[in-house]
């Protein structure tokens, strides 16, 4: 009867011509409505504007962007990630709460509406697949190692065994009604998963996307990904052998063979020789874009005509496309505001939208699911903290660890959403479900940010600067690049370090690049291709132009290369981790400026972010470098003959006698000329303790002591009364050196509080601002140092109430 009704509407429809009405069944309820109402005509000329498709389309936007965003302001003091307020949005503007009122519901999202909205957010989740897919790098898998393959192994497996044999005892001892019994392979599904894309988003709203436990999470969740595949691949065609006919079992695998061919040996070569055929620093062209954009509609269409669906099909595309630089960065560069910021917020709504918290009727099913839930997490806490802890992980490493492999996300979401549509939920179990997910994801977020901070382990067990490092020790140094013109200066500072045989500089050269394109972290050993290329890389370049110092300097320097991919916010755990690793004494650090519209210097807020987070974690002495961009001689060659000139501002403090130190090494090399310059006043310059001030006597002392052994070497007194003066002071050195150096924090006194005024206390502190301004700036590089502040065990030495003796580099 209903068949035929349908048929009958249908005939109306076409009698009335293309824009007569059409009727829509929906759970028993005929609607209608009529063809080409796209645009209103407006309230003045008597059309209803939400009868019309496009202004309903845009009040629907509007409050879907209002709601989510508003609770994410509501939610932030709390740092919850942000699938919770996009989610909790669609659940304000469902049934659960003002569509409640039928007159809301019926107005704002009809049916005809509602299709159109769900249409658009699977769109835009199939572009975000995509996109994932693009970001990562299935070659992870191999460069696991042990350790993450366990991890991710036991965390599918132990979960998925003990949570679905809970689910047959529970089916065999219980009465359990059908729908409820179905359900539960889905939950045991759903929470045996541990999914790439939630794990690496996840990561990185908590900003330890690159750290220690963030690396092995992200490698241990494609591990993940790659079993559950395996057993979804298993159960696929194991009903297709069982519930399907021969004919279609066949078609299905040959159609799916045909695609994976297509995928893999067609476009993946397109895509490697469109990366070839780009030169480094240059944009991908229009037309490689559009052609891939072309190919993720028509492997979508594929997907869904042979029956795997055009998510599967995206996401095998996405993957074949190679990471990063510079075609996966292109493609995310184009699509990932649109996606991530237009049409996911659709497709989190929508999964609100369709739950009503009132379907849930039953405290036994809430109470059945829940404990088939509570078995799964356990179990992947146990499976996941267990081969960490064999390797000796820290116990609260190890448990945020499994917390994290339990984060749920977008494709949880996207499989509850697939299973309501197809009708193998009902809506009490899809209600309870959803507000599962939400209430796993508001519980993890916080306590993986109290338990794991990933500084922790930056501290240092001993003093590693320059002041405290024996004369014939092993010097330490890491030094990190971003670009190429950070090359030159970072060369001359390193020349003039003075490397020699009794006292060889130990280099270690990172290249730090912003991550685009990838949803991974890297922190690798750089390693040489066979054959050189006619067209190096950025980090070939770099790299090589350290090599000829490590040849200039045979024996005295040993250079190691790695290069680094992290975003900005999070770098510094690279550079930090690293250091700690290699045990370095001092990291370099470059200042990427930037000139105002005013001609004046500042710091890049990215790279000053990044400078600050390593002056406060670093587990070592610090330099930054500033290049003021004057052509120079360098000091990589032997055959140079020119002097080096270096002048060392000293006003007192720990950072000041670190700059000393550095300079009291410096003069021994026999091509620089260090002068010392200590400033005086009737007033103190900066205050300190009686610590402090009796270590910069002793600093003093002997590198007067120095000067009269070393021609090279001098020390100038230069008493100045006010801040005036020291300014003038200042404005002196922009052509008589090439070197500036001097410490980032002073004391406190009367003219360091003039100086302060009107200025930021960043990266390079108050005389480092000065030194780079527009003013004074000039033909010599600079370098703020900064000693080591962070150290187990130890007490600061500025507070220290006994002189303890230190070899200070002279």
């Amino acid at each position: 009867m209903e068949t035929r009704r349908v048929g009958e509407h249908r005939q109306d429809s076409e009698k009335l011509g293309g824009n007569g009405p059409t009727f829509v069944v929906d759970e028993n309820s005929y609607i209608c409505h009529r063809f080409g109402q796209v645009n209103s005509g407006g309230l003045w000329y008597g059309d209803n504007p939400l009868d019309f498709s496009l202004p309903l389309f845009l009040l629907q936007l509007s409050l879907i962007f209002v709601f989510s965003r508003s609770i994410a302001l509501l939610l932030k003091p709390f740092g919850q990630p942000s699938i919770v307020p996009k989610i909790l949005g669609g659940i304000v503007l469902g049934p659960s709460v003002l569509g409640r009122d039928s007159t809301f519901a019926s107005k704002v999202f009809p049916p005809k509406g509602r299709t159109f909205l769900e249409t658009l957010s699977v769109f835009g989740f199939m572009l975000c697949i995509f996109l994932i897919g693009v970001k990562m790098d299935p070659n992870i898998i191999l460069k696991s190692g042990k350790k993450p393959v366990a991890i991710g192994s036991l965390a599918v497996l132990l979960p998925y065994a003990m949570s679905g044999l809970l689910a047959i005892v529970l089916k065999s001892c219980l009465s359990l009604d059908p729908d409820l019994s179905s359900v539960l392979q889905y939950v045991v599904t759903i929470q045996s998963m541990t999914a790439f894309p939630n794990v690496a988003c996840f990561l990185d709203e908590l900003s330890i996307l690159n750290s220690e436990i963030g690396r092995i999470a992200s490698s241990s969740s494609v591990v993940s990904d790659a079993c559950h595949f395996c057993i979804v691949t298993i159960k696929y065609f194991t009903y297709l052998a069982t519930e399907r006919s021969v004919r279609s079992s066949v078609g299905s695998f040959f159609s799916l063979c045909f695609l994976f061919a297509f995928i893999f040996f067609g476009v993946r070569p397109a895509a490697m020789w469109a990366v070839r055929q780009t030169p480094e620093g240059q944009p991908v062209k229009e037309i490689y874009i559009f052609a891939i954009i072309i190919v993720v509609l028509v492997c979508g269409f594929v997907g869904e005509v042979i029956g795997l669906n055009a998510f599967a099909a995206s996401f095998l595309l996405g993957l074949v496309i190679p990471d990063g630089h510079p075609l996966g960065a292109a493609l995310v560069e184009r699509l990932d505001c649109f996606v991530s910021v237009l049409l996911m917020p659709i497709f989190f709504t929508m999964c609100g939208l369709r739950m009503d918290v009132f379907a849930i009727q039953h405290l036994k099913t809430v109470a059945i699911i829940e404990l088939i839930v509570f078995v799964a997490i356990f179990w992947k806490i146990i499976g996941t903290i267990v081969p960490p802890l064999v390797c000796r992980m820290p116990v609260r490493d190890a448990f945020s660890l499994g917390l994290i492999m339990n984060t749920k996300g977008i494709v949880e979401l996207s499989m509850l959403f697939f299973w309501k549509s197809k009708n193998r939920m009902n809506e009490e179990c899809f209600s309870i479900l959803i507000i599962t997910v939400v209430f796993v994801m508001v519980i993890l977020a916080p306590l993986v940010r109290v338990l794991y901070d990933p500084s922790k382990r930056f501290l240092a067990y001993k003093r590693r600067t320059i002041m405290h490092h024996a004369k014939n020790e092993e010097l330490r140094i890491l030094v990190c690049i971003h670009r190429q013109d950070n090359v030159p200066p970072s060369l001359d500072l390193l020349a003039a370090t003075n490397p020699t045989e009794m006292s060889p500089i130990n280099l270690v050269v990172l290249h730090l690049v912003k991550l685009v394109g990838r949803s991974s972290s890297l922190l690798v050993p750089y390693v040489p291709r066979e054959k050189s290329s006619q067209y190096p890389t950025q980090s070939e370049r770099i790299f090589n132009a350290f090599r000829k110092l490590e040849q200039n300097y045979s024996g005295q320097v040993i250079v190691h290369c790695f290069k680094g991919i992290s975003p900005y916010p999070t770098m510094h755990n690279d550079v930090c981790s690293l250091a700690l690793e290699k045990r370095s004494t001092l990291i370099i650090i470059p200042f990427i400026k930037r000139f105002t519209t005013a001609g004046k210097v500042e710091s890049c807020y990215a790279f000053r972010h990044l400078n600050e987070n390593v002056l406060d974690k670093a587990p070592c002495s610090v330099g930054v470098l500033v290049d003021q961009g004057n052509p120079r001689t360098f000091l990589t060659s032997h055959k140079q003959s020119s002097l080096y000139r270096v002048v060392v501002l000293f006003l007192g403090g720990a950072d000041d006698r670190e700059a000393a130190a550095y300079a009291g090494r410096m003069s021994g090399h026999p091509k620089v000329h260090i002068t010392l310059i200590v400033f005086s006043s009737s007033t103190q310059i900066v205050e300190g303790t009686e610590r402090s001030k009796a270590l910069d006597t002793e600093t003093l002392t002997k590198f007067r002591l120095n000067a009269f052994r070393n021609e090279r070497v001098c020390c100038k007194e230069q008493t100045v009364s006010d801040a005036n003066g020291l300014l003038s002071v200042l404005k002196t050195l922009d052509s008589g050196y090439e070197l500036v150096m001097v410490g980032r924090n002073h004391g406190s006194s009367r003219l360091m509080f003039e100086l302060r005024k009107g200025r930021l206390e960043g990266e390079l502190g108050t005389i480092g601002e000065i030194l780079v301004t527009t003013e004074i700036r000039g033909g010599a590089s600079v370098l703020v140092v900064q000693q080591q502040t962070r150290f187990w065990g130890l007490r600061d030495p500025e507070e220290s109430t006994h002189l303890r003796k230190v070899d200070i580099g002279f």
